[in-house]
């Protein structure tokens, strides 16, 4: 769903990692402006409004999300240092659960999210990206970094591959869906200053 430039662009959270061993970016077009669908993005997570992809899927593999079909205003603060968590305490044998870390939050434009060892055993960064392409269209960009240390996390990477694009997907197709049903609202006119 991208094309050659996208997958070459610089995107921020780039940075963070200078070398992966994998890198993938997925894309879908979105016709609403970005400020319809950033709120879609900053309240994603496994204890907020979920990831917005196959519900069915994700909880076979004990996922527990509970993808939400309205803002809550609640989850619609996202910060540096905050983490995002993707799957429960305990997943799979992981005390922590998977839990990623926000690196870095550009309004309306980006967020980016970090995890490494020894929270996982390799490092990951997981970004979102919202381009404009005039007022009431944009492209989300999803880029999916990954380090590994030992030639058999590779293999282990690559046979989990089609999972992971495969959900990617839905979260792409969950989050259009969402941003292009919700109402559209037309920003309240600024009130003049009175003189």
């Amino acid at each position: 769903g991208t094309t050659k430039e996208e997958c070459r662009m610089r995107l921020p959270g780039d940075q963070l990692m200078r070398q992966p061993v994998l890198q993938t970016t997925e894309g879908v077009w979105i016709e609403r402006s970005v400020g319809a669908v950033w709120p879609w993005l900053i309240q994603m997570g496994q204890n907020r409004g979920g990831l917005y992809g196959y519900e069915f899927l994700e909880n076979s593999i004990g996922l527990q999300h509970r993808n939400v079909d309205e803002i809550h205003p609640e989850w619609q603060s996202l910060f540096p240092g905050q983490r995002v968590r993707l799957a429960p305490e305990g997943w799979l044998g992981f005390h922590d659960g998977i839990a990623l870390t926000v690196a870095e939050v550009i309004e309306e434009r980006a967020i980016v999210l970090h995890v490494a060892p020894p929270s996982l055993p390799w490092e990951t960064v997981w970004s979102f990206h919202l381009v404009p392409y005039g007022e009431h269209r944009c492209r989300l960009l999803v880029r999916s970094r990954v380090g590994l240390r030992h030639p058999g996390e590779v293999i282990l990477a690559e046979m989990a591959g089609p999972v992971t694009a495969l959900m990617t997907r839905g979260m792409l197709r969950g989050i259009r869906r969402r941003a292009q049903n919700a109402p559209y609202r037309t920003p309240e006119p600024q009130a003049s200053p009175s003189r």
